[in-house]
């Protein structure tokens, strides 16, 4: 049932725990106390609205950056990964495999400012072997929600 429960909250973090109870067939009670124990085990860490950023901020901009890291002895990419969080500007960090280590997300108010997040933060820190930084142009779909644009290209299609 915990992973019904998960289920359902990805979908919708605002439903109440009777509505789950009722999409589950099961006591609004034991719902709550489920619910409860997902969060003080650490499964659940918290609920979040998606946004679209492009239109509730036009001039926000997020960028993905990929870290080249070289890894502690004792405690191998954490003590990096740990610092980057630390950042305001960062929303999320992620271990990777393949050509980079961490992925970061940030965002910030123009290009200039990302720029120098990376090169005065970012770069220098001790363990960051190399930095490539991703501008997110467009966002079609995130958590599972699509963006739809109701802009249409008006220009038409004109062939030989």
């Amino acid at each position: 049932m915990e992973k019904d429960i998960i289920e359902i909250l990805r979908q919708n973090a605002r439903l109440t725990n009777a509505d789950v109870a009722a999409m589950l067939d099961a006591d609004e009670a034991d719902i709550a106390d489920k619910i409860e124990a997902l969060e003080k085990s650490g499964v659940i860490i918290g609920y979040s609205a998606i946004i679209n950023e492009e239109k509730y901020d036009p001039t926000n901009v997020t960028a993905v950056i990929e870290l080249r890291v070289s890894p502690k002895t004792e405690s191998g990419y954490n003590i990096v990964a740990e610092t980057v969080a630390q950042f305001e500007e960062v929303d999320s960090v992620q271990l990777m495999s393949g050509a980079y280590d961490l992925a970061v997300t940030i965002r910030g108010t123009n290009l200039r400012n990302i720029a120098l997040f990376v090169s005065d933060r970012l770069a220098p820190l001790d363990g960051v072997l190399s930095t490539t930084t991703h501008f997110i142009l467009e966002r079609y779909k995130e958590k599972g929600a699509l963006f739809t644009s109701t802009q249409r290209d008006e220009r038409g299609f004109n062939s030989p």
